[in-house]
């Protein structure tokens, strides 16, 4: 594969690059396996509909074809099991979760990831965080019965937003 460059402008980047140097939606970290794509999780309804409104000239255009998106506000309705179940980016930087590759957080480092750019320590971050929301799946697996949407709904939102298919638990 051809290595290819992707300059970012918008609200939150200018002039931001990246290479993208792996095929995408392959070639993972071994312990990474999220159960969605990023395309999938934006059509099933994350974050409010209010997440990368205004970045959708970065990434695919599949991706946002049935997205569920509000360029306006969060709105919880669009989520999947229409619920918040996010913080305000505010609360991610007051405890330094939000870093400058990425200053939308863990779904934007996702996105990126899976159109093929890496980033050796920054991945290695990324991923140890998306395996540490893998004790929210224990949990609904111990307190809900297998196929009941309606237990724990913020939590199974919360791990839709980590690319974990909570309708299948």
């Amino acid at each position: 594969m051809q290595p290819r460059t992707v300059i970012v402008n918008d609200k939150m980047q200018k002039g931001y690059r990246y290479v993208l140097t792996e095929p995408e939606g392959r070639n993972f970290a071994p312990d990474f396996c999220p159960d969605l794509t990023p395309g999938q999780m934006l059509e099933l309804g994350v974050f409010g509909g209010k997440y990368m409104t205004d970045c959708r000239g970065e990434f695919p255009a599949e991706w946002f074809r049935r997205a569920k998106l509000d360029p306006q506000r969060h709105n919880p309705e669009l989520n999947f099991f229409k619920v918040n179940a996010s913080k305000p980016l505010s609360y991610w930087f007051a405890r330094g979760w939000i870093y400058p590759e990425d200053p939308r957080g863990w779904f934007q480092w996702y996105c990126r990831y899976y159109l093929g750019r890496r980033l050796q320590e920054e991945d290695r971050r990324q991923i140890k965080r998306w395996r540490a929301i893998r004790r929210h799946v224990a949990q609904l697996q111990k307190y809900c019965r297998r196929g009941d949407l309606a237990c724990r709904p913020r939590q199974r939102q919360a791990l839709l937003h980590w690319a974990y298919d909570s309708r299948k638990l």
